[in-house]
Parts: structure tokens; C-alpha cells; sequence
């Protein structure tokens, strides 16, 4: 029999996943915004940043003309909460592609804070199918139950 405390608990669990989710999406989101006021200078700048590594610079030149793109679908999805494994796992590629660069250019400094970031991306994989119950698909599957809607987006 579950007691007030632990509905408490499981609330707070599901608050927390879902303001953690948000938070995330909204950074995704808006910060797709600066790269998109002035989308050549961000390539340039990106070509730029990569012209010391190993990588060819149509390859970069392609990546970083693809992030202001990627960034903003993940960061709807999750602003949201809907097809939210697959929005993460994007985000988490995302994150990966991003972490291989930065250590090839050696920026430690930023390698340091992507690596903070691929860590939320870990935890809200990591606890979706538990606590997602105030996005989209927290709701499609609390509608769908009956229907053996399995929550898997």
C-alpha cells in the first residue's frame, strides 16, 4: 500500500526529471539562436577552430552547418517531453560528435563542460521510462495505458 510519503517522493522524482528535461531543451533550443543570427560567421568561426586537426575542412564545414539544425529539433522535442528516448539519444550523439572535436582540438576547458552535459543527457535516458510524466508522452501514455501504449518514445 503506498503511503503520502512515497507518492510525495515519486512526485518529486517526476518534478525533478521533468524541470531537469525543460531546462535542457531550452538550452538546446535557444542556443541554436546565436548560431542562426549570423550562420556563416558561427561555420567560419567553426572551420576556423578545426583547421589544427586532423579533420578536412568540408567535414567540419558540414557538421557545423548541420548543429544549427539539430540543436533546435532536440530541444523542441524536449522542451515538451515528446519522443523523448529519441531526442536524447540525439542529443547524446550530438554531444559525442561534439567531445571527439573538442578533443582533438585539446580545449579541455570545453571538453570539460560537454562532458557535463552528455552526463544530463546520461540521467534523463537513464530515468525517462520512470519518471517522464509531465511531457507528451508521459500524457500519450497515461491516456493510451489501456490500449498497451508502451511509453516508448
Amino acid at each position: 500500500m503506498p503511503t503520502h510519503s512515497n507518492e510525495n517522493s515519486n512526485f518529486d522524482a517526476a518534478l525533478g526529471y521533468g524541470l531537469l528535461r525543460l531546462t535542457m531543451g531550452l538550452n538546446f533550443l535557444f542556443h541554436s539562436f546565436g548560431r542562426w543570427r549570423n550562420l556563416e560567421h558561427f561555420v567560419d568561426g567553426v572551420v576556423a577552430e578545426f583547421a589544427q586537426t586532423p579533420l578536412p575542412a568540408w567535414s567540419v564545414r558540414g557538421f557545423a552547418f548541420a548543429i544549427p539544425f539539430w540543436e533546435p529539433a532536440v530541444g523542441i522535442l524536449l522542451v515538451f517531453g515528446l519522443w523523448t528516448r529519441w531526442a536524447l539519444a540525439a542529443g547524446a550523439l550530438l554531444l559525442a560528435a561534439l567531445v571527439f572535436g573538442t578533443s582533438l582540438r585539446g580545449d579541455y576547458n570545453i571538453l570539460s563542460q560537454q562532458m557535463i552535459y552528455a552526463l544530463i543527457f546520461f540521467v534523463l535516458l537513464l530515468f525517462r521510462a520512470r519518471h517522464d510524466r509531465f511531457g507528451l508522452d508521459g500524457w500519450r501514455a497515461r491516456r493510451s495505458h489501456s490500449d498497451g501504449y508502451s511509453g516508448s518514445g
